[in-house]
This record gives structure tokens, C-alpha cells and sequence, in this order.
């Protein structure tokens, strides 16, 4: 169970977004500008909500009112963005490697393969970033995140820089992950085909104001 009720001015623009989420993947649909990215940066701890209240699974990460704030290293939430942001002069193994040692977490090379194979870019290990199609960096972006183990999974547009021929190439990779890595996401996007193809619920935002939450009919309402 995801919680968020936070109120948040970013100059003149204001955000004050209100919602539950308990689905598989979380789709926070919304035009750019909406304030979709600041809502999820809180989420991640990279932005400190005004007021509010933000929770996983019942654990308080940030409370105004008790002066609670979890810093980001300990929320043990994955954060992909749109353009990878891979190590480029580390290949591709070590930047799988980095999200787990950087968490200090014991080597499993058991998930490793798992989500080698649940990606499949297990030939691609040894290349370097640049040496990478887009579709493939951010494949190895997901692989990076889940390799943290983290509780929740944040995806802000991961297809947002790839043309069409490359957005239908990982969109298939997204669905698997949605099906069978079992960590709840909270996906950003502007564009509602994405999210009825992957997200089981929908988190309209417009304005910086939540309008509506619900199944992916909303996105036709």
C-alpha cells in the first residue's frame, strides 16, 4: 500500500496530490507540466513535501507534522529515468553490480540471473553503455533498480526518449516485469496507450491536483 497526501510549492506552480494505491503498477497519467516528476521525487525522498504525509506498507517516510523524513538511501525504492543515466565507462555487468553494492547488499548471483534472463540481456554484459541501443540502456536501467531489491519501483516516462520502433521493443519487457518480478510500480506518462497496456491503476493528475483514481477506464473519462 502506497499513501501520499502532500502539499508542495515549486515556485509558482503548486502541487497538493492526495492518494492510495495498492496495484501492481501505478500509472500517474498527466500532461507535461502536471507536476507528475516533483510528485514521485517526493516519493523517492529527493524532494521534501511543505506538508504532508507519505507511506509504504505502513512505515511513515515522511511526516511534517513529526518532523519525519527518511532519507533517500534508506527508503529502498528503485528510481529509473528516462535517459538511463548508465555509468558509461563501467560495462554492463558493473552497472547491474552498482545499485547492490551501493546498498551494501550481499552478492545473489541466483537474481542475477533472474533478472538477466526476465530482461534478457544476458549477451549484453560485457558491452559498455554507449556500445547500447536505447531500448537496451534502459533495460539495464530495470535490471540496475531490481538488482537493489528495492520495495517499490519508480519509472519516470523510461520511454519517454525512444522512438516507436524502441518503445515497442521494451514495452513487452515492462508487462513481464509487471507479471512476474513482483514489485509494485508507480510509472509515470503522458501517453494513455502505455499505461492500458501496463498499469492496473490510474492516478489522473492535472495542474498538480489529483482529478481522479481509478482502473484504466479513467483515462477515457
Amino acid at each position: 500500500m502506497l499513501h501520499v497526501d502532500v502539499v508542495k510549492q515549486l515556485g509558482e506552480f503548486s502541487l497538493e496530490a492526495s492518494f492510495e494505491s495498492e496495484g501492481r503498477v501505478t500509472g500517474l497519467f498527466g500532461a507535461s507540466g502536471a507536476g507528475k516528476t516533483s510528485l514521485i521525487s517526493m516519493i523517492a525522498g529527493l524532494l521534501r513535501p511543505d506538508r504532508g504525509i507519505i507511506s509504504i506498507d505502513g512505515e511513515t517516510l515522511d511526516d511534517t507534522a513529526k518532523s519525519i523524513h527518511v532519507p533517500t538511501w534508506r527508503r529502498r525504492i528503485g528510481y529509473v529515468f528516462q535517459d538511463a543515466r548508465l555509468f558509461p565507462h563501467l560495462d554492463v555487468t558493473q552497472n547491474l553490480d552498482y545499485g547492490r553494492r551501493m546498498n551494501r547488499l550481499a552478492d545473489d548471483p541466483a537474481q542475477r540471473k533472474r533478472v538477466t534472463e526476465l530482461l534478457d540481456i544476458g549477451h549484453l554484459l560485457d558491452r559498455r553503455p554507449g556500445k547500447l541501443s536505447g531500448g537496451e540502456r534502459q533495460r539495464v536501467a530495470l535490471g540496475r533498480a531490481l538488482l537493489a531489491k528495492p520495495r517499490l519501483l519508480l519509472l519516470d516516462e523510461p520511454l519517454g526518449s525512444l522512438d516507436e520502433e524502441r518503445r515497442a521493443e521494451i514495452l513487452p519487457y515492462l508487462v513481464r516485469l509487471r507479471d512476474e518480478a513482483r514489485v509494485p510500480m508507480v510509472y509515470v506518462s503522458h501517453d494513455p496507450a502505455e499505461l492500458r497496456q501496463l498499469a492496473t491503476q490510474i492516478v489522473l493528475l492535472k495542474n498538480g491536483r489529483v482529478t481522479s483514481v481509478g482502473g484504466v477506464k479513467v483515462l477515457t473519462g
